[in-house]
């Protein structure tokens, strides 16, 4: 039997987009697990060495004509800095374009002209991020704040220093998709393959330099093995090898490598970034980085990376991005229009019933209290793994009834 991966999908089967489905537990989620190797003996290496984090993204276009980080995965201090890097006046010196993983390609064009400063109706452009094959996107306060951060910074820019924002997501029409038959009728592209095919159309053809914000799973370098499909970087670098420049928030997963290197990151200035290469940090493996994914085989389920994940951190990533100890991040917050918008609500359910995704009591009125609750703690809370016996139990129960034996 064919060994799978637990996602937000659970059991159930989804139509659209299955195999991205698969890895939201991890992509949607941060803090998922912390690595289970922490107190394992550091590697030899030099120690990383920080520096002001705004310049040296900067000064990595001069290298690179791409540069790829995370956003919007619940870590509000990683959303605030990226917020502040588009706003450095520098930054549309070195920069043409950026590419988002939250934005529907269909709605490229509305797009286009809002950022450009035309008379866009806010509702309409809200499509770009809400009509995703991601729910997650449409429920980022991060989205909510950077479409019309850029639409504000280009007005201040000469039209020939302008940044183009790439919608990265493929074309879901939701309004034309009223059943799981439709959803198949779509043959849509993965969405790494229509996000690098984006990347190559708009960007690499042209000669152009771009800012790709995405889920670190997205962006890790040589991610072309056994696992779901090879994801955007990959799927570039096999075409264009060394032109992305890969970061990732330090923070991201939730894990604490103050107790894994007896390292003071705390002393580290924040922001920072720190090269891997070369350095004890990048010499470790990475599942004492990554979280652990779910496989199952039947109803065995253990924790574990994909075999093109088990390599040294140095080999997937270029960079650290330091913002801060892990214990004082800071939560992205729902958008509290969502609380009030029943509409979309209900749209959100529509399409988890349509997909299998999730169930979808979660975006019932009760959702509400949820928003207004988060509010109360503005820190990240610890996440714990999932008991898999538990999980056992339960899929042999399931399989039991199934079955009709007792």
């Amino acid at each position: 039997m064919a060994t799978n991966i637990v996602g937000r999908t659970g059991s159930r089967q989804s139509y659209l987009l299955a195999a991205a489905l698969a890895v939201m537990l991890v992509l949607a989620t941060p803090l998922m697990a912390r690595a289970q190797n922490q107190h394992a003996p550091k590697p030899t290496g030099a120690e990383p060495v920080p520096e002001p984090a705004i310049p040296a993204i900067l000064a990595a276009f001069d290298k690179y004509e791409v540069v790829a980080m995370p956003e919007a995965h619940g870590l509000k201090d990683l959303d605030d800095f990226i917020l502040t890097l588009i706003r450095t006046p520098a930054f549309a010196e070195k920069v043409n374009n950026i590419e988002v993983e939250c934005g529907n390609s269909l709605y490229q064009p509305v797009l286009d002209r809002y950022i450009a400063g035309d008379d866009v109706p806010f509702n309409d452009v809200q499509k770009v991020w809400r009509n995703t094959s991601q729910d997650m996107c449409g429920t980022s306060a991060f989205f909510e704040e950077f479409f019309p951060v850029m639409r504000a910074v280009n007005k201040r820019l000469p039209q020939e220093k302008r940044i183009r924002v790439l919608a990265g997501d493929p074309p879901v029409n939701w309004e034309q998709v009223r059943g799981p038959s439709d959803i198949k009728k779509l043959k849509l592209p993965g969405r790494d393959a229509n996000a690098a095919s984006v990347l190559e159309t708009a960007v690499i053809s042209k000669g152009q330099k771009a800012l790709i914000l995405f889920g670190t799973f997205h962006l890790l370098h040589g991610a072309t093995g056994d696992f779901l499909m090879a994801n955007t970087v990959s799927t570039i670098e096999t075409k264009h090898p060394g032109i992305v420049f890969v970061i990732s928030d330090l923070n991201i997963f939730g894990s604490d490598f103050q107790t894994l290197s007896g390292t003071a990151f705390s002393s580290w200035p924040v922001p920072s970034l720190a090269r891997t290469k070369g350095t004890w940090f990048g010499a470790l493996d990475a599942s004492q980085f990554l979280p652990k994914l779910i496989f199952f085989d039947g109803c065995d389920f253990r924790y574990d990376l994909p075999n093109e994940y088990k390599k040294p951190v140095a080999e997937l990533l270029d960079a650290i991005l330091y913002l801060g100890p892990v214990d004082l991040s800071l939560k992205e917050q729902w958008p509290v229009d969502l609380a009030f918008d029943d509409e979309y609500r209900k749209e959100l359910a529509r399409r988890d019933i349509l997909t299998g995704a999730v169930d979808p009591p979660r975006w019932s009125d009760a959702f509400k209290q949820d928003v207004l609750a988060a509010t109360e703690n503005p820190f990240v809370p610890p996440r714990k793994l999932r008991d898999l016996k538990s999980m056992t139990k339960a899929c042999l129960e399931e399989k039991s009834k199934q079955s009709g034996k007792p």
